[in-house]
């Protein structure tokens, strides 16, 4: 696993492809080779892009060398009837045609063990709703680049609000012109300056969901 974990953080996707298929085939478990070997790695990837110890491209190298062993481990998964720790939404808002960053944490998110639905760009109130009803998500997931396009997040939570279902969903939200500020005053649930921080925020704040419906 820790092999597997290695050629992650460097990015070589042919090794993690191979080892992933080794591993499998030694009798590992597609939990253990995921968690162990993929999420283990992509969560050190995770740690030195907060601490600028490396920087986006390496971090989208290594993402797509997650893919590549998590093509083995997902029909397993699939076919076991295993639940991702929670779904997310992602989309960047209306007007907006910026999607590196939303890509980033997407990609993030699914090394984390997150499933992901990318809505892609521009995407209007009623996107997000049609997908909030469809794939019943924990998380909506809303990005901006642009200082004219961050107030459409405050259209999308607004509506949420006065259709009744705002508390049905943890509302993140990012981008670089936003801040904490930003966030709380149009009610999201939390503001994520990065990538990294957008992991450790959704699992903790889908922990503390999953708690309050045991209780």
């Amino acid at each position: 696993m820790q092999e597997i974990a290695i050629a992650l953080i460097t990015g070589d996707n042919k090794r993690v492809d191979a080892l992933t298929v080794q591993a499998l085939e030694q009798g590992f478990s597609a939990n253990t080779v995921m968690d162990d070997g993929l999420i283990s790695g992509m969560a050190i990837v995770g740690i030195k892009f907060r601490d600028n110890i490396i920087f986006v491209p390496e971090v989208l190298i290594s993402a797509r060398a997650m893919k590549a062993g998590m093509a083995h481990i997902e029909p397993i998964l699939s076919e076991a009837g295993i639940e991702p720790i929670g779904t997310v939404i992602m989309g960047t808002v209306k007007g907006d045609l910026h999607d590196i960053g939303k890509n980033l944490v997407s990609m993030m998110m699914e090394g984390a063990g997150f499933e992901v639905v990318d809505l892609g760009i521009n995407n209007s109130v009623e996107a997000y709703l049609e997908a909030m009803e469809t794939e019943g998500p924990d998380i909506l997931g809303m990005s901006a680049l642009l200082t004219t396009t961050m107030p459409y997040m405050k259209v999308v939570i607004d509506t949420m609000v006065e259709q009744g279902i705002r508390d049905d969903y943890i509302v993140l939200v990012g981008g670089a012109p936003l801040n904490e500020e930003f966030g709380k005053a149009i009610g999201a649930d939390a503001y994520c300056r990065d990538a990294a921080v957008a992991v450790e925020t959704a699992k903790e704040w889908v922990g503390r969901k999953h708690n309050a419906a045991k209780a």
